[in-house]
């Protein structure tokens, strides 16, 4: 084999490496529930931080609760009581009115959600009492908290709710846990297990290509073949040569 075609390979191999996968993950949730907070900031947040590119991540904001109509309103249940419910609304408003900063092009809209829904989601389990939208809202810069706010407590907030709520029952109805994690809008019983447990190794699972962020997982499949590539590109150039 010329010089020439093991550095193709080689070129061929590295531009694999960096590809761009993406891979759709919805995440059914409770505002108030803590399994959900847990994950979401202990987990999601900082895979989302990293694999910002890699996911079209879609938050849910509904889990176990019910809803029935009354005439022209919705009532709904959930399952951390009537504070939940409102949170949950809140949570429905925001990921419907946030828009991203024009005069910071970093903070884009999904950045924002991001952000946001990570705090509300570690300072509500404070349980200080007031509902943390506010303080959310103005550690981010997010200007149009009064709308959220508004959407909330309006038929607005309700219709949004309940249209998550008929999203969550076209996956799940009922939904067994909360959190649940879909890839690709489908539920899968071993993604759900691996994706609570450990949600980097179960998005880098669904991602194909894997990006180069994957292939220092301990024992990945991707992290050994890319080792045995190498391996396998030095020995044809040292016979080359």
């Amino acid at each position: 084999m010329s010089i020439k075609n093991i550095m193709l390979l080689i070129s061929l191999f590295v531009a694999g490496s960096y590809a761009q996968s993406k891979v759709p993950v919805n995440i059914y949730y409770e505002a108030l529930c803590p399994d959900s907070a847990a994950f979401i900031n202990t987990q999601l947040y900082p895979a989302a931080k990293q694999f910002k590119d890699n996911m079209d991540l879609k938050f849910i904001p509904f889990g176990k609760a019910t809803y029935r109509t009354q005439g022209s309103d919705t009532l709904f249940e959930c399952h951390h009581g009537p504070n939940e419910c409102y949170a949950n609304k809140v949570h429905a408003c925001a990921l419907y009115h946030i828009q991203g900063n024009s005069y910071q092009p970093n903070n884009t809209r999904e950045v924002l959600i991001l952000e946001y829904v990570n705090c509300l989601m570690e300072r509500a389990q404070f349980k200080s009492g007031e509902f943390p939208g506010k303080e959310c809202a103005e550690m981010y810069e997010i200007h149009n908290w009064d709308t959220i706010e508004q959407c909330a407590n309006s038929t607005e907030g309700s219709s949004l709710l309940k249209n998550y709520g008929d999203e969550t029952n076209k996956l799940q109805q009922p939904l067994k846990s909360v959190p649940t994690i879909a890839f690709k809008q489908t539920f899968d019983a071993d993604n759900q297990q691996l994706a609570v447990r450990n949600f980097r190794e179960a998005l880098c699972k669904n991602l194909k290509p894997s990006p180069v962020q994957c292939r220092n997982l301990p024992g990945s499949a991707p992290a050994l073949a890319s080792f045995g590539l190498i391996t396998l590109l030095s020995v044809i150039l040292t016979r080359a040569v």
